[in-house]
């Protein structure tokens, strides 16, 4: 993925707010995220999408015999450098999903990045790592007893907007969206024209004078 950082570096220039923009110039669903937090804020998240989806814990099932790199490795595949990892909530977005030792894998594999629909544990060691990482919030209980991961790469559901393998993910601290990746270039291409139609407004409305008052 050797082009990911300069593109990154000019969504990242562009901001959230304006790949919104762009994206609701070409597609009609949902695909913004509201606000997420993260423990380095000033690092922002680009990348190819992974997923894994995770559901209320069960002890009955199969899967809840799993461990977390069960679900990671076949969500990542044979290419993990450069991807973003996505974590559904689970219906737990309050629940740990996470945290520095289960994450280190990330580290191993080169990820860009971690996006949970839920709280992740430990972001003194998150914020040490060299990827983006953007949750509901720091946790500090384990969640394993409330939510499990269930599937890998497979289409999952994110604060509302249905995100699927191979998506673009980006965040700042505005928020983030999720492109298709048939999308990209074209969203890439609105988003530069929308900057440019902003500064000329701005333009326009910086030589505004004040109009005359009416007569009473």
């Amino acid at each position: 993925m050797s082009d990911v950082p300069p593109l990154g570096d000019e969504l990242s220039a562009l901001g959230c707010a304006t790949l919104v923009d762009a994206m609701a110039r070409m597609h009609g669903h949902r695909a913004h995220i509201l606000p997420l937090t993260s423990p380095d804020p000033g690092r922002p998240l680009f990348g190819p999408v992974a997923t894994i989806a995770f559901m209320p814990w069960r002890d009955d099932l199969e899967e809840s015999s799993g461990t977390f790199a069960d679900f990671f490795y076949p969500a990542l595949g044979d290419s993990p450098r450069g991807k973003v990892l996505v974590l559904s909530s689970g219906g737990h977005p309050e629940a740990s999903h996470g945290g520095g030792t289960k994450l280190l894998r990330a580290v191993r594999h080169g990820l860009a990045g971690v996006m949970a629909d839920g709280r992740l544990r430990d972001f003194g060691q998150l914020r040490g790592y060299p990827f983006s990482t953007w949750c509901r919030g720091e946790a500090t209980r384990w969640g394993g007893d409330t939510v499990m991961p269930y599937a890998a790469d497979v289409a999952v559901e994110f604060a509302g907007v249905c995100v699927t393998p191979g998506d673009y993910a980006f965040a700042d601290p505005s928020g983030a969206v999720i492109i298709p990746a048939g999308s990209l270039t074209g969203v890439l291409d609105a988003a530069r024209q929308i900057e440019t139609e902003e500064a000329r407004a701005g333009e326009r409305i910086s030589a505004e004078d004040l109009p005359p008052l009416g007569r009473p």
